[in-house]
């Protein structure tokens, strides 16, 4: 694809995230932007399908899976979050930015999530335009994708009906996908970037092995910004019970509980 295919994609993700720094400036909600986060990267895929000339099978495979993630995605922090103002963590840097972070959050936060995005869109562009016909590559990098979205989705559910039970206040959730890594959510995402660039690589062969920068980053940002790194800096001081459950379950990839599941209830 040329480089204004790409940029076109940019185009997209920037405007969607300016139109959002909007809508926060009237709610004082930064994080609104983890709403369209989703629809930010897959916004930039259309943005390339719709640019080529003819997507072939592998392509809308790609924009299907990666469209039902967004939107399931989207849909979910909406409904989450609604009515629960700004998420603490945005509160935070909110605090550190003071005097003008109504206009800082602009590039901050808002554009550099638009920058983030359509690096992770990178897959698209190497992989909608590929003519390559569909192997064996491209099945395993669907399969792949298409599980991370169901693992992510359960996950999250799991968790949406744990904390919806008002006996589980104070408690620490190991259940179900919970058990074998504290961030099943995350895990299944990390997932979907992968497959989605061995998708890529099936179509376009080594010239798109440079879409590799998408789920690096993805992972990286999961793991080590956003995620979670981010999300466990203090919760062991703020809730006991976690160091528990950090000792016998793994942070990212699913395994078997150590020491046999054994220790205080959380």
């Amino acid at each position: 694809m040329s480089a204004s295919t790409a940029f076109a994609g940019l185009a997209l993700t920037v405007a969607l995230a300016a139109l959002t720094w909007l809508a926060s400036l009237r709610r004082d909600d930064v994080s609104l932007v983890d709403r369209v986060w989703s629809l930010l990267i897959v916004g930039a895929g259309w943005v390339y399908a719709l640019l080529t000339p003819e997507v072939g099978a592998r392509g809308f495979w790609m924009l299907a899976l990666a469209s039902a993630w967004a939107l399931r995605l989207s849909l979910f922090i909406t409904w989450r979050n609604w009515g629960h103002g700004e998420e603490r963590r945005y509160q935070e840097i909110r605090e550190r930015n003071q005097p003008g972070y109504r206009f800082k959050s602009l590039y901050l936060v808002f554009l550099l999530q638009a920058v983030l995005a359509w690096v992770v869109s990178a897959p698209f562009l190497a992989g909608v335009a590929a003519a390559r016909p569909l192997n064996a590559l491209d099945g395993v990098g669907l399969a792949l994708a298409a599980f991370g979205i169901v693992f992510e989705a359960i996950g999250d559910a799991q968790m949406a009906r744990f904390k919806a039970d008002p006996a589980h206040k104070g408690q620490v959730m190991d259940r179900g996908l919970w058990r074998y890594t504290r961030h099943p959510n995350y895990f299944g995402e990390a997932c979907i970037w992968w497959g989605l660039w061995l998708a890529a690589l099936a179509g376009a062969g080594w010239a798109g092995a440079w879409s590799i920068v998408s789920p690096l980053l993805m992972t990286v940002l999961l793991l080590k910004v956003s995620g979670v790194k981010l999300l466990e800096k203090d919760i062991a001081e703020r809730r006991p019970a976690y160091r528990d459950y950090i000792a016998r379950t793994n942070a990212f990839v699913p395994g078997p509980v150590r020491g046999g599941g054994k220790g205080p209830a959380p």
